[in-house]
């Protein structure tokens, strides 16, 4: 049924929890798991780029990279550990779910495995939900774990 699952993590709780849920799925069905870290680029304002040369910019994109290498390790150790197939890297998008959903075009993915924070009501309108972006935008089904 399912043979390519793609594992979206941001190394939070949530995020964890749909991993170890999407790798359990892979092994019990035989599939391979690809992860996926998507972070977004620098922000610079404008005005102020015109004004200064910041630093701020490669010394962001470092402990971004870190940030996204720690998690990729985090789902490889557990992917290794349950004698799942594993594959993973990270990328720059100002808005995640379409990495997520190019990702899984590009990887021929038949499942996406997501967390989500849980946000209902206002704090799901003003912040927005990835994951339900993600589903919004993709013909994959998108197992969504709390």
């Amino acid at each position: 049924m399912f043979k390519h699952i793609l594992l979206p993590t941001d190394g939070s709780e949530p995020s964890l929890r749909a991993i170890d849920i999407g790798i359990a799925l892979a092994k019990s069905l035989g599939a391979q798991v690809h992860a996926l870290y998507v972070a977004t680029p620098f922000s610079a304002v404008t005005y102020f780029a015109e004004v200064i040369q910041t630093p701020a910019e490669p010394a962001y994109v470092q402990g971004v990279v870190k940030l996204a290498e720690r998690c990729l390790e985090e789902v490889r150790k557990r992917a290794n550990a349950a004698g799942v197939a594993y594959d993973g890297n990270y990328t720059f998008d100002h808005r995640p779910y379409t990495a997520i959903v190019g990702e899984a075009t590009k990887r021929q993915c038949d499942l996406i495995v997501m967390g989500s924070h849980g946000r209902r009501g206002l704090d799901r309108l003003i912040l927005g939900s990835e994951t339900y972006k993600t589903m919004l935008s993709t013909d994959v089904p998108v197992l969504v774990c709390h």
